[in-house]
């Protein structure tokens, strides 16, 4: 019976990271809601998600709001100088959309090809936060660091972009999933960043494996 009273064990610690998974993604959209500090929330979910969910740290939420704070200023800037340009590239998505569908043609395999030109800026958007989130930048060594790290792993790149933007249609086609999505394709995200991270930054590596 002791067994079962175990905060650390046990049904409680899948009980612990729910509570978690799906705290953090609500504080996160509500963190959002101005748009200009999506930027500094993300950067703090992905850092929150590493930490406290894989990491099994506690304290999930303080950890959450020390790191929106230290990435503030330039998750802000960062969101600043990101939201122009996606605006741009959605919109030309649609554009492409449009006369694709309807046209036929030349006009659909250009409207195809521009989901592979996409990938480069969607990429880019994919590393920034998690980079921000794990390490102190810059906004340009930053926007610079991510490009590298698009092109450097494109593979894992491309499986980032397209878990984003799954969770992106699905979230905005049914509301609930916004409840828990979030943070668990934060989670799924960080199985390929963090693995790339550790390979420029050894001392991000669980200290398990540090030990061997």
């Amino acid at each position: 019976m002791g067994e079962f009273f175990n905060p650390e064990k046990g049904i409680w610690v899948w009980l612990s990271t729910l509570v978690d998974v799906c705290g953090l993604s609500i504080v996160w959209i509500f963190l959002c809601m101005p748009v200009v500090t999506a930027g500094p929330a993300t950067a703090a979910l992905y850092y929150t998600a590493v930490k406290c969910v894989r990491g099994r740290e506690s304290g999930a939420f303080g950890c959450y709001f020390r790191s929106f704070r230290a990435n503030f200023k330039t998750g802000l800037w960062t969101t600043l100088a990101v939201l122009p340009a996606a605006a741009l590239l959605l919109g030309l998505h649609h554009i492409a959309r449009w006369y694709g569908t309807r046209a036929g043609g030349v006009l659909y395999v250009l409207y195809i090809a521009q989901y592979f030109v996409l990938m480069l800026p969607a990429g880019v958007l994919c590393w920034l936060c998690p980079l921000l989130g794990r390490f102190e930048y810059g906004v340009r060594d930053l926007f610079g660091t991510a490009l590298r790290l698009t092109v450097l792993h494109l593979p894992s790149t491309v499986v980032m972009v397209l878990l984003t933007a799954q969770t992106a249609v699905l979230c905005l086609q049914y509301w609930w999933p916004a409840l828990f999505m979030p943070a668990v394709t934060t989670l799924l995200v960080s199985l390929f960043t963090e693995r790339v991270f550790q390979k420029y930054a050894p001392e991000l590596a669980p200290e398990e494996d540090l030990d061997e």
